[in-house]
């Protein structure tokens, strides 16, 4: 009887693991199709809904860039086929609302010098413009560190690894608005820019991992029943 309580307890663990990794496929797959929708309307990005509107929404921004205090994000890798992979910088540029407050905007990414000591020229005009993007949010890294030590003075462009909000308010000088806005690819003054919808594990690996967990379920009930006829049969 213990044999077989025990059993049935890992079955029933195994079958709900995949039904929980479906479950969480049927999420991932709601909210591409949601991002996707967002991406087809245009919002227009003020300091009131800039912490409201749902990440990859399509915004309209109005005002004009620093050019003086940009961030280079440090050891990003490229999007694109002609340099998959390559590590270089992702430039942030603050971006001021005509209604108030900063916002930035990733301009996209650029390849590094021949050397770690060249830091490339991102300059950029200072005039009043119209932006259109992508709401997102800053690159995250697997492990934050403390950022308390990074200094607030230093020159610019400023090379940073993964920065927080709360470095980048304190580097600049200034309070930022959530997230950032992924600059449109046909927009002027920009680098390299392939914007993909990512997921760490996608719909797909769910469902692989859900039919391990169903597989596995089924071997350990056909292991019991053998093991149940064996005994029986011996008998």
């Amino acid at each position: 009887m213990l044999a077989t309580a025990l059993t049935l307890m890992v079955i029933a663990g195994f079958v709900r693991l995949g039904f929980w990794q479906l479950h969480s496929a049927a999420e991932k797959r709601s909210l591409m199709a949601q991002h996707a929708l967002n991406r087809q309307s245009t919002v227009d990005l003020t300091p009131t809904n800039a912490g409201t509107l749902s990440r990859y929404q399509r915004v309209r921004l109005r005002g004009r860039y620093d050019s003086r205090h940009q961030i280079l994000l440090d050891n990003m890798p490229s999007n694109s086929s002609a340099h998959p992979g390559q590590p270089g910088y992702r430039v942030l540029t603050p971006f001021a609302l005509e209604q108030g407050g900063w916002l930035l905007i990733d301009r996209g990414w650029l390849a590094s010098g021949p050397t770690r000591a060249v830091v490339p020229a991102v300059d950029v005009g200072t005039t009043p413009r119209e932006l259109t993007g992508l709401l997102s949010h800053l690159p995250r890294a697997g492990v934050q560190l403390d950022q308390s030590a990074i200094a607030a003075e230093g020159s610019w462009p400023r090379v940073l690894n993964f920065p927080q909000q709360a470095t980048l308010e304190r580097v600049l000088s200034r309070p930022l608005l959530p997230g950032m806005v992924l600059l449109d690819p046909q927009a002027v003054d920009g680098y390299e820019r392939v914007w993909e919808i990512r997921f760490s594990i996608g719909p797909a690996r769910h469902i692989a991992y859900a039919v391990q967990w169903f597989a596995l379920a089924a071997a350990a009930l056909c292991i019991y029943l053998v093991l149940i006829y064996r005994h029986y049969r011996s008998r």
